[in-house]
């Protein structure tokens, strides 16, 4: 394939990159969204992301599409320059040498943007044929900073969705903050911005190797007056076969604790509203330096568990600047229980608790004043949000009623039992749920409405606070069938000791 001609600009005007020549950079005409991709040897999906965005709804006369190739040295590039030399919406740039970020191309990529919204899409993911038109229908419509939807996460063995704060309902013209964990899933997909937000307050991407998105998206999310959620399908996010190439990947766990660090020292330099702020630490305290830096493999592989307990300290010292009791704000006591633990230079017993916590799949619950607790070692009882226990099954006609005892913090909280596809989570339904005075539940299910449902394995929760799931627990083994319209229907128990459902077609 011929290459496409490179046209270097000014230093004085652009550093660093060049445009590929015959691109419209100077003279381009608004549009309404502009898509920005950073690539980086990803010759493997590069086509599929590109034609996700071609096919968009919204229309292409609609989008303009920067992709900012890294220094690929695979076939990115002539993909790149293929792409832009048959569509003129397509703006290719080139940096001059690799920057180690996703932070760098990005940032170029909103330098050059002037649609009048932003959104992001990784090199290998893609996006669901009306997205773009999804989300931007939701700004026009509602003139909020901010909308976000659902993301799908892609891997061999099925689908799964993530970040369910974002899409487990429709919200419109909320406050950020009203959205329990909305400073967790801070990556950059299914997600749309005006970009007068960014350009009014000068938010760009660090340029780290990790966590440059957190920092990003913690500024916008405080930034933006109101924001919308919407339950729709935005983006597929590939994690199939693309882990070796993924940079966070590449990234080793003190590495990674070093920039959640620059991240704290960034939120705490700044002067946010107090409860944006705790919200933003909690994620950084919490997830990031206890519950996710403790969980990796390597920490229970690992003789040099010292360099992690360092790293910690390092981050906790950061707290004392607070003013409050940190720790009062984590929302998992058992992530209470291991940082009481490392404070109290209890390390054995937490490094017991962690690889038991990860070993144990079934955890031994038992109630105690009405409330949950998980046993550990036969003598520490930590405690659960929340605990369902199946009670009663069977069939009624065409109906499956199941009642069961909720125990924990959120009774007022129960939205719904949802059923969902074990391999495909677009697959599912749910059906409304009111605990009694006791805590009980009975919920009944219309068979009916089940075989709108594909042949497969369901597993069923208990929701509440919006997306929040666990799972019902069953204590016994046994099964209960019903043949309805040539589907059969099978509540059992799991592996896991859960109660679940197989949906089955029978031959006619």
């Amino acid at each position: 394939m011929m290459r496409k001609r490179i046209l270097k600009l000014p230093k004085s005007s652009h550093t660093g990159y060049t445009i590929a020549a015959g691109q419209p950079i100077n003279n381009r005409q608004p549009k309404l969204v502009s898509v920005i991709t950073p690539v980086f040897n990803a010759e493997k999906y590069l086509r599929k992301t590109i034609d996700s965005v071609t096919v968009q709804s919204l229309g292409l006369d609609n989008i303009e599409y920067l992709l900012i190739d890294d220094g690929s040295n695979d076939s990115s590039r002539d993909i790149l320059l293929d792409y832009s030399s048959r569509f003129p919406n397509i703006i290719v740039v080139f940096l001059e040498k690799n920057s180690g970020t996703p932070g760098r191309p990005r940032n170029i990529g909103m330098e050059l943007a002037i649609g009048k919204y932003i959104t992001f899409l990784d090199a290998d993911d893609w996006l669901e044929p009306k997205g773009l038109e999804t989300l931007a229908a939701i700004l026009e419509d509602t003139g909020d900073d901010y909308a976000v939807g659902k993301t799908i996460q892609v891997k061999a063995n099925g689908n799964t969705i993530i970040g369910e704060h974002e899409s487990c309902k429709e919200r419109r013209s909320v406050c950020p903050s009203s959205i329990p964990h909305v400073f967790h899933h801070l990556g950059p997909r299914a997600k749309m911005m005006r970009a007068d937000i960014v350009r009014d307050n000068q938010i760009l991407f660090p340029e780290m190797k990790f966590a440059e998105d957190k920092q990003f998206f913690m500024e916008v999310l405080a930034h933006s007056t109101k924001i919308s959620t919407t339950t729709k399908p935005i983006y597929f996010l590939n994690r199939s076969d693309n882990q070796e190439t993924r940079l966070t990947n590449q990234t080793n766990i003190i590495q990674k604790a070093n920039c959640n660090l620059k991240v704290i020292h960034h939120v705490m330099n700044n002067n946010w509203e107090k409860n944006k702020q705790k919200m933003m630490l909690n994620r950084l305290y919490e997830f990031d330096s206890i519950s996710r830096f403790f969980s990796t493999p390597h920490f229970q592989k690992t003789k040099l568990k010292p360099v992690y307990y360092y790293k910690l300290k390092q981050v906790l010292k950061t707290t004392k600047q607070l003013d409050y009791e940190f720790s009062e704000e984590f929302l998992q006591p058992l992530n209470k229980t291991v940082y009481q633990l490392f404070r109290n230079k209890k390390y054995r017993d937490l490094e017991n608790l962690i690889a038991w916590n990860q070993k144990e799949k079934v955890k031994e619950v038992t109630i105690k004043d009405g409330l949950p607790y998980m046993i550990f070692n036969d003598d520490t009882h930590i405690r659960v949000p929340m605990h369902a226990i199946f009670l009663d099954d069977g069939f009624f006609q065409d109906t499956y009623r199941l009642t069961f005892s909720v125990f924990g913090d959120y009774l007022n909280s129960l939205s719904d039992v949802l059923i969902r596809d074990t391999k495909n989570a677009l697959n599912e339904i749910s059906f409304p749920v009111v605990a009694d005075g006791n805590g009980n539940v009975t919920v009944e299910i219309d068979l009916v409405l089940l075989t709108s449902l594909p042949p497969s394995t369901y597993s069923i929760f208990l929701r509440y606070r919006d997306y929040l799931k666990i799972n019902i627990r069953k204590p016994a083994s046994d099964r209960v069938r019903h043949l309805m319209n040539q589907h059969q229907f099978t509540f059992f128990q799991t592996v896991y000791g859960n109660i679940g459902l197989k949906i089955e077609k029978q031959q006619e």
